[in-house]
């Protein structure tokens, strides 16, 4: 049984707690939604789930209902006392801690893991792309993320959504979005609409670490992207060199959006100037 509007209101006002703007705090208060997105992450028994920003434990009881084994991870400490009351009866693990400075590796141990989140959309980029570059140990993630956001991160070369962070996310994984969900499931509701986003880490990266570093690689990219109006020949001046271009088959008047994560490799692979 997962929560619905009366119980988080219930719960909030029984212990004197109000959703915090600061932490970006909206609760899914609808259990279909909570279901969905549970079914959409593709979980069950055997499977080792991590939840970051629990809140109340709604999306963790729909988790829980799949059969996985699910940690449960929130910041927020006022939270932790209503949170560990609904969620650990059921078996939820629940760790108190900041998403964006714990340690992953003594957390997860071996193996590998599923990331299930309704993230704060204050945090959701940094806190993707950290992981990717981090946490190899999250194999899958399925993010509930405002939808700008999603587009960006499931974006390909051309898309308008299309930036640093879509290319640092193809270098590490496949993303789709997957849905969409609107604002009346979330109390407080927040102004603008949420998307789902499925990210599957790849085997390998898409570019050889061997031929070029991801520092490297991303370096690049950042300062690309940095001046995005401009043509690369002057947005990349002294990052790489002028002849790089034609032997990394890319025009020096192309704007970066139009690069796929292949051609930013290329790009990065060919000596510094």
């Amino acid at each position: 049984m997962t929560l619905t509007r009366s119980d988080v209101t219930d719960l909030l006002a029984r212990h004197g707690l109000h959703p915090s703007r600061a932490l970006g705090q909206n609760f899914v208060v609808d259990p279909n939604t909570v279901r969905r997105i549970a079914r959409l992450a593709g979980v069950g028994p055997g499977d080792r789930v991590v939840e970051i920003g629990a809140g109340l434990g709604s999306l963790t009881l729909a988790l829980l209902e799949t059969g996985a084994a699910v940690t449960a991870v929130e910041v927020d400490r006022h939270l932790l006392g209503p949170l560990r009351e609904v969620v650990e009866p059921a078996g939820a693990t629940v760790v108190a801690g900041d998403a964006l400075r714990l340690d992953w590796g003594a957390l997860l141990g071996e193996g590998s893991w599923a990331l299930v989140a309704n993230l704060p959309y204050n945090v959701a980029t940094p806190l993707v792309a950290d992981l990717l570059d981090g946490v190899p140990a999250i194999r899958t993630m399925l993010v509930m993320v405002q939808r700008e956001v999603g587009e960006r991160l499931a974006a390909g070369a051309g898309d308008e959504a299309y930036g640093a962070v879509s290319v640092k996310v193809a270098y590490w994984a496949r993303a789709t979005v997957v849905g969409k969900v609107g604002p009346t499931v979330f109390l407080p509701q927040p102004k603008v609409d949420s998307g789902l986003v499925a990210i599957e880490r790849r085997a390998v990266p898409a570019v050889d670490p061997g031929l070029v570093s991801s520092d490297r690689l991303f370096a690049v990219v950042r300062a690309g992207f940095g001046q995005r109006r401009k043509m690369l020949r002057r947005s990349l001046a002294g990052v790489v060199a002028p002849e790089a271009f034609e032997a990394a088959g890319v025009a020096p008047e192309a704007r970066p959006e139009e690069l796929d994560v292949h051609a930013w490799g290329r790009l990065a692979a060919l000596p510094v100037p």
